[in-house]
Order: C-alpha cells, then sequence, then structure tokens
C-alpha cells in the first residue's frame, strides 16, 4: 500500500466510520449533520498534517487540492463550534486508533513535558481568556520564559501517544503525572511490569513510592551528588527520543501555533494534532514503513 494523504484519508476515515459505527456505541441524538463526525475528524486530521493553522484558510484549500474528498464543507464559525463539541470524540479516536496497534502494548514509556505558548505581549496576557490558567513557566531545554501552559505527554519509543494532559506552567510535573494515572487508573494497571523513563525533574520519593505500590518501575538520571541508579547508562538515547516527539509536534504539526484564544480552544487544537500524529503512526505501522513516526509522506 502506497503512503501518501489520499490513502491515508481514505483509510482513516474508513477505520473511523467503522469504530464509530460500531454495536454498543451510542447513537447520535438529532438531525445527522452534512459533515459527519468520521468526516469530521479525518477533515481536522488533514489540516494538521499539512500544518494550515489558519481554519479560514483551510477551508478554502480543501476543493481546490482535495477535489472530492468532503461532499460538504461547513464554513469558518460552523467548523470551529464543531472541533469545540467534537473533542470528547477526539479524545477517545487518539486512544481508539492507538490501541489498534501492536505498539500500544509495548511494556516501556516515556515521558516529558514540553511549553505550549499562548501569548507574548503583556496585553495578550492581562485580557486573554486563558488567564487563570495558563501561566509563566521556564524552558529549560531552549532557557527561555514563556507564557502558556505544558503539554505532558506519555507515549511509547516510538511516539505512539499513550495519553498526555495540558496544564499550567506552576504545576510540578510529578504531581501532573500522578493525577493523570489517578484519572486514568487502568493505563498502568493493565501493564505488569511496566518500565516508565523520564529526565531529572521527576525525581522524587513521593512519585517513586506511588508508582512502586502499582508495580510501575520509574527510571530516571541521580543527581550529581547522589549514587547512579541502576540502568543509568542506557537512559540518554531513550530520553531523546520523547525529546524528537516533541520536535515533531512543534516543527512539523505547528503545536505553538495553535492559535487558541481559550481553554476549550487551545485544547481542542493540541488535541487535534496529537490525533494527527497517532494517525500517522497507526498508518504507518499497518503498512510496514521503516521509520513509524515519518510525516513526510502526508505533509504535502
Amino acid at each position: 500500500m502506497t503512503t501518501d494523504l489520499n490513502t491515508l484519508l481514505i483509510t482513516l476515515y474508513v477505520r473511523i466510520d467503522d469504530w464509530l459505527r460500531a454495536p454498543g456505541r451510542p447513537a447520535r441524538l438529532g438531525r445527522p449533520p452534512r459533515l459527519t463526525d468520521a468526516e469530521l475528524l479525518t477533515l481536522a486530521i488533514a489540516q494538521a498534517l499539512l500544518g494550515i493553522d489558519s481554519e479560514a484558510r483551510w477551508l478554502r484549500f480543501v476543493p481546490a487540492h482535495l477535489p472530492g474528498a468532503f461532499a460538504y464543507l461547513p464554513g469558518q464559525s460552523g467548523y470551529n463550534k464543531r472541533l469545540r463539541v467534537a473533542l470528547p470524540l477526539i479524545q477517545r479516536a487518539i486512544r481508539a486508533l492507538a490501541r489498534d496497534t501492536d505498539l500500544w502494548v509495548d511494556p516501556v514509556w516515556v515521558i516529558d513535558s514540553t511549553p505550549v505558548e499562548c501569548g507574548r505581549s503583556r496585553p495578550t496576557v492581562c485580557r486573554s481568556a486563558l488567564a487563570g490558567w495558563a501561566g509563566y513557566g521556564y524552558c529549560r531545554s531552549h532557557s527561555r520564559w514563556f507564557w502558556g501552559l505544558r503539554l505532558h505527554l506519555v507515549c511509547t519509543p516510538t511516539g505512539l501517544p499513550i495519553t498526555w494532559a495540558l496544564a499550567t506552567p506552576a504545576l510540578d510535573e510529578r504531581q501532573v503525572l500522578m493525577a493523570v494515572f489517578d484519572h486514568d487508573p487502568g493505563l498502568i494497571t493493565e501493564r505488569p511490569g511496566l518500565l516508565i523513563v523520564a529526565d531529572k525533574g521527576y525525581a522524587s520519593a513521593e512519585l517513586d513510592a506511588y508508582l512502586a505500590e502499582r508495580g510501575v518501575q520509574l527510571l530516571r538520571p541521580s543527581y550529581r551528588n547522589r549514587a547512579p541508579r541502576p540502568g543509568e547508562q542506557f537512559l540518554k538515547p531513550v530520553r531523546q527520543l520523547i525529546e524528537s516527539v516533541n520536535a515533531t509536534l512543534k516543527g512539523q504539526l505547528n503545536l505553538e501555533l495553535h492559535g487558541g484564544r481559550s481553554p476549550i480552544g487551545v485544547t481542542v487544537r493540541v488535541a487535534q494534532r496529537i490525533l494527527a500524529l497517532t494517525a500517522a503512526i497507526w498508518h504507518n505501522r499497518a503498512t510496514g514503513q521503516p521509520v513509524i513516526r515519518s510525516l513526510i509522506a502526508y505533509d504535502h
């Protein structure tokens, strides 16, 4: 099977449509929309993969470059509203596609957080609807301050997203990780012998005890004044994987150019990009591509 955007979109639409029509799923109430949920998710994934941040420009782009792909396209306002309402659906679709690959059962996870900038000027900070959730934080990787949120991402070494969360930079990474697992405890209880690889920011006796109680081992570097932890010599190449995943989200999927101005607006745009990454990995794995996380075949 060839790997191009049209092939991905057709395969993806069929898979999502089958998933939405699966027995036991609740039926949609009310009049059927002209743009179905499966078409909406496929449209959102294509937008993220092609790196078009403006929704108005995207809706002008589709008829000219993907003729016949979608029988109906809403206006900018309608598309924006549908995406916001579809946030829970996007979150479930990320999980459904991830579970549909053999990568889901990988016994090793990597975790890190990365800034999601939401504004730079002082007037933006004062007037933004994100005030009270977004805040100032420091990015050690780039030695800079930012105003916005942090994306906490847990993924496999191949880059397949397992779970994620957006939080204010003021929150401790370790507390966010425990809150994520408390919210979805089945993630770790169904994986005996799970190993999580993290950086020094996750050093905490409380976190170590929390994970140990659930049968999870945390592998992280030790501080310079501490004795080396077992297996620490193997950490560096694995930890670079999560940095590479963050670079894909920012460099190819324009994570920091999300354009969201409200909590729901930012969240759905971040979820849209994570869904696009998951869909590309899902398709690459299914078609036996040598580089599982490559987006090159789908970004033009």
